[in-house]
């Protein structure tokens, strides 16, 4: 290997949830693992994001954090999560730490998760700084395998401005999911002026545990189950807990099967008082926790799981061959209805609906799905068989020959690997 590792920073602005996160330090521990073997480079990286990372998440040797100052959004504008300073300062602050960085640690790639120019744009003038500071630098846009209404995507495509700014900053687009299931040129959700530049990459599902820390211990007291013989359990999920109170309630008052037991999942970002109703809804056969370290390891061991609709959790169970209900959120966006609906049809998941949700109706599909758990997890099987799910794979390999592209020339056809 040479002496100089390649550099990377992978970006995301994480005002609500935790998805573009755990999106981008799984990225961050395959590209860290499989590029020193495609390249003969080592390599060294950062995460960029607006949230303080708990101790759960892990990063790859020879990464680390930087954490800007949090942003909140409120009636779509994004406010100082803590800071007691105006919107306008904060931007001023944001984009000055990212230009310092960008400009001085010169990433040889950055993956900007979702959003190409940030919070209110504030990755723009950073990005151009970087194009000057290290031209041979490669800029990725990854998105999500769904977006939204395409009227909503689009009205957010038309307010970056310039076409052909947008054209230089950006050499290509990985869309992390299936075109087969669900293709974002098709549905009018692709960025018009970066669609020739779009690669699809499959679902960033198998491999996700490699960026996980697991307890050992947490799991042994949430089941209860003797070390021998663990008592088999149901998984209820909800992603980060921002905006899954609803689920948490509805499934914390599910009467559990016998011979299992319910470990409900809030997520680290529900409010403290919520938390405590779940905890106090729950019944004696059912465990409340905030965070439950390893999470695609403990979906996998579950006879069933149920949970919201984030990419993230789906790309874990799309993973598994566990029997999966999801309830996926259908407001402010309707990107976690769109993104279950494809995949219902896809014959991967069940779909529930929010306004059809009750602990009676789940408590109707544990007993289906238990009470014939081998048809049901053959047939959510051959669903999942039929899915790309090597994203995490595929990734380093597009970055190896992105970076290898010594004409410094974007891609200019649209490629489905």
């Amino acid at each position: 290997m040479t002496s100089a590792p390649l550099r990377v920073a992978l970006y995301s602005h994480d005002a609500k949830g935790l998805g573009h996160l755990r999106r981008n330090l799984a990225l961050a521990h395959h590209l860290a693992r499989a590029l020193p073997g495609l390249t003969g480079r080592d390599v060294t990286g950062l995460v960029i994001t607006g949230l303080t990372p708990g101790q759960e998440y892990r990063l790859p040797d020879g990464f680390d954090w930087l954490v800007l100052p949090g942003v909140k959004k409120a009636k779509g504008v994004y406010l100082p999560q803590r800071l007691r300073i105006t919107r306008e300062d904060l931007g001023l602050v944001r984009s000055a730490l990212l230009s310092g960085v960008l400009t001085t640690f010169t990433p040889d790639l950055l993956i900007i998760d979702r959003h190409p120019y940030g919070v209110h744009q504030e990755l723009r003038e950073p990005l151009a700084r970087l194009r000057q500071a290290n031209p041979g630098a490669r800029v990725v846009l990854g998105l999500r395998e769904v977006l939204d209404t395409p009227a909503t995507v689009q009205r957010e495509w038309d307010e970056l401005g310039d076409a052909d700014t947008l054209r230089r900053l950006i050499d290509e687009v990985w869309v992390y999911g299936d075109a087969a299931v669900h293709d974002l040129s098709a549905t009018g959700e692709a960025p018009t002026a970066l669609e020739e530049r779009m690669r699809y990459t499959g679902y960033l599902a198998h491999g996700r545990d490699i960026a996980e820390t697991r307890d050992g211990s947490e799991a042994s007291t949430a089941l209860a189950g003797n070390a021998l013989d663990p008592e088999p359990f149901i998984l209820t999920t909800a992603g980060g807990g921002c905006d899954g109170i609803n689920l948490l309630r509805a499934a914390a008052q599910v009467r559990v099967p016998d011979g299992y037991r319910h470990v409900v999942v809030t997520g680290p970002q529900l409010d403290a008082a919520l938390f405590h109703q779940v905890a106090q809804a729950a019944g004696p056969r059912t465990v409340v926790r905030r965070t439950w370290a390893g999470m695609s390891h403990h979906i996998q061991q579950a006879a069933a799981v149920i949970s919201m609709g984030g990419y993230n959790t789906v790309s874990e169970i799309l993973a598994s061959e566990t029997p999966a209900l999801l309830v996926p959120r259908e407001t402010p966006r309707l990107e976690q209805f769109i993104r279950a609906t494809a995949l219902k049809h896809a014959g991967a998941i069940d779909l529930l609906r929010v306004t059809d949700l009750s602990t009676a109706a789940l408590e109707d599909w544990l007993t289906e799905r238990l009470s014939d758990q081998d048809a049901g997890t053959r047939s959510q099987l051959a669903g999942r068989r039929r899915l790309r799910l090597d994203g995490l794979e595929t990734v380093p390999l597009l970055a190896a020959e992105l970076l290898d592209d010594t004409n410094n020339a974007p891609t200019t056809c649209l490629t489905h690997l």
